[in-house]
């Protein structure tokens, strides 16, 4: 696909989800950390659902460093897996030792904190800080392939392809282009090709 084509497609994107953003609700760095350490497999609205009691009884990086791990899965027990409670009070506690309390802005320091993966990292610089970061979750990474603006086996090289196509302040925007266009119709089994305005310019309804 020629690049003209990409950005056309990009720019449709742009059209089509011109108030897309976080869905997570945060107010500060650490409630972004948080959430976003939480949302991995598994959806933003759930995890709304919880944090608000999580943030009254841990406001902070330095509280949530002294919690324990008895005492904050049962409440997150609803997102996944034991190991989430683990990391996010290990990663306070980096936090609270390393960074004064503040959540760290650079990808890594951030990858260098328990379960702070790239993905998480690049969500939390953009959400959080501003910082231009193009963060690649399972949507990004396949309604990129989808569309043809990339072609990549790994959503390392889905970053490194899409950073090259689009112009650095608008990296955080597209991500969340991506991710609102997989929600709403390039789902994952079943998409909504019929009813997708970019149905004449996709890669993958063209294939089919």
């Amino acid at each position: 696909m020629k690049k003209e084509q990409k950005f056309a497609i990009l720019d449709k994107l742009e059209e089509m989800y011109p108030e897309a953003k976080a869905e997570l609700v945060f107010s500060n760095p650490y409630e972004m950390l948080v959430a976003t350490m939480l949302s991995a497999q598994c959806t933003d609205k759930q995890v709304n659902k919880v944090t608000p009691a999580v943030f009254e009884r841990w406001p902070d990086a330095n509280a949530m460093a002294e919690a324990k791990v008895e005492e904050l899965f049962p409440m997150v027990k609803s997102c996944g897996f034991k190991s989430k409670a683990r990391n996010i009070i290990a990663a306070c506690r980096i936090i609270k030792e390393q960074h004064g309390g503040q959540v760290p802005d650079t990808m890594e320091a951030l990858t260098a904190l328990p379960g702070v993966g790239r993905k998480t990292a690049n969500v939390v610089m953009f959400n959080a800080f501003g910082i231009p970061a193009f963060a690649v979750d399972t949507h990004v990474f396949r309604v990129s392939n989808r569309l043809g603006l990339c072609k990549a086996d790994t959503v390392e090289e889905t970053e490194r392809q899409m950073t090259r196509l689009i112009p650095k302040e608008n990296w955080g925007r597209a991500h969340h282009w991506l991710i609102w266009h997989g929600r709403k119709l390039c789902k994952a089994q079943r998409p909504l090709c019929e009813e997708c305005e970019l149905k004449e310019m996709c890669k993958y309804r063209s294939e089919q």
